[in-house]
């Protein structure tokens, strides 16, 4: 069935791959990003000569998660021109690397505010259209690093996943009474495909970075070993298509959590586990009615 799609952070990576890989499944999509008219004018000027070319619907749409407003009007832009929103993947946010200490509570503030804040930002513009339809699905693009092993380096890249993914946990029992479903799909590092890496933010204390010289050449090392770990055919694509998958399927029968690691970091072994005990705990407490939304038989 054909879905009006919303994704956030669609520049490049894995949300431009998904916003591709979901029009080409037949879906309406916005792929969403900041400065559409300046530095991703060229971006948004791409995606409308591969819909043209390929006879699919993606639309660039401006929406700066750092901006309650830009959030509110890309929503109200959506619903005006199609009458719904079915899909939210919330795949926005950046990586930092550098020491811990090197980092100052504004940068750490900004990671969050990207990563976390700003998914809150499009939920507060987006979920009353949600509710009032009684359906949709939230979809979180999260990060093995919250459930499996991860280097150091990366402090409050990996803590502002975790907080995100356990806000999505949290949401998914207050939203499925109200229909709306939410999986939460976890991209493994990719070593190649992606400018995630190449362009990660760094702390602006040089001089307390420079004090950790001692661990000099550890990142490169630890990501020479990520790449011979890596099979040949490890894609972020994968992910993509994995959302693809996801979105397809029928309202109460998609997946809580989703794991596309070609690394085999332990978080899909980890995830398990924790999502028995999370259905297990619901149950104990009574409220394993909203571990899934009800559908008509």
């Amino acid at each position: 069935m054909k879905q009006v799609i919303l994704i956030t952070g669609a520049s490049t990576g894995i949300g431009n791959l998904t916003a591709r890989a979901l029009a080409a499944a037949g879906h309406t999509v916005y792929a969403s990003m900041r400065d559409t008219l300046g530095r991703n004018a060229a971006r948004v000027l791409e995606l409308r000569d591969h819909a043209f070319a390929r006879g699919v619907d993606i639309r660039g749409l401006e929406l700066d998660v750092l901006s309650q407003a830009s959030c509110d009007a890309a929503i109200a832009t959506i619903v005006a021109e199609q009458g719904r929103l079915d899909v939210i993947v919330h795949n926005a946010g950046g990586l930092v690397t550098g020491p811990m200490e090197a980092f100052s509570p504004e940068e750490i503030k900004h990671v969050f505010d990207a990563n976390v804040i700003g998914a809150q930002r499009v939920n507060k513009a987006a979920l009353p259209v949600l509710r009032t339809q009684g359906s949709g699905l939230l979809l979180w693009v999260s990060s093995t690093t919250t459930r499996g092993g991860f280097p150091p380096f990366m402090g409050p890249y990996v803590a502002a996943k975790a907080a995100m993914d356990s806000i999505a946990v949290t949401m998914s029992y207050e939203l499925t009474r109200f229909g709306i479903e939410t999986t939460i799909v976890t991209p493994g590092a990719f070593t190649r495909g992606t400018a995630h890496f190449p362009n990660a933010g760094k702390p602006a204390d040089t001089n307390t970075s420079a004090a950790y010289a001692r661990y000099d050449g550890l990142m490169d090392q630890v990501g020479a070993r990520l790449s011979a770990l890596t099979p040949d055919d490890a894609d972020p694509i994968a992910v993509a298509d994995d959302i693809v998958r996801v979105v397809g399927l029928p309202a109460g029968q998609r997946p809580f959590r989703t794991v596309v690691d070609f690394i085999n970091d332990g978080a899909e072994e980890v995830s398990l586990v924790a999502e028995k005990v999370r259905i297990d705990f619901a149950k104990r407490i009574g409220i394993d009615d909203l571990l899934a939304v009800q559908t008509a038989a």
